[in-house]
């Protein structure tokens, strides 16, 4: 069943968010995952929202998400990312096909 990964994150130190963001995709390519959002400014709709950017991703299954999230690689460059931003992660279940 397919997941979401949805990230709010509140920049504490852009230098370092950079560096990781500047090594997220190298990473993040090895893996079955898709970027679907990525936005700095999402228009609020309703209510208050006290964060600085919203990144959403899916993957095939929870196993192929903990296989990026626990990936060597993505724990050496999410150092920065932890530096440089703090940071609410869900993981969201999507609905099965009805059979």
């Amino acid at each position: 069943m397919t997941v979401y990964a949805i990230a709010q994150l509140k920049m504490t130190d852009r230098a370092a968010y950079d560096r990781y963001q500047a090594r997220f995709f190298d990473v993040f390519r090895k893996f079955d995952g898709r970027l679907l959002a990525a936005d700095e400014h999402p228009r609020v709709l309703e209510g208050t929202w006290p964060h600085d950017k919203l990144v959403m991703m899916s993957f095939p299954d929870e196993t192929a998400f903990l296989a990026f999230s626990n990936s060597a690689d993505y724990e050496e460059i999410s150092r920065d990312r932890k530096a440089g931003a703090e940071a609410t992660v869900l993981l969201v279940k999507g609905f099965a096909p009805a059979g």
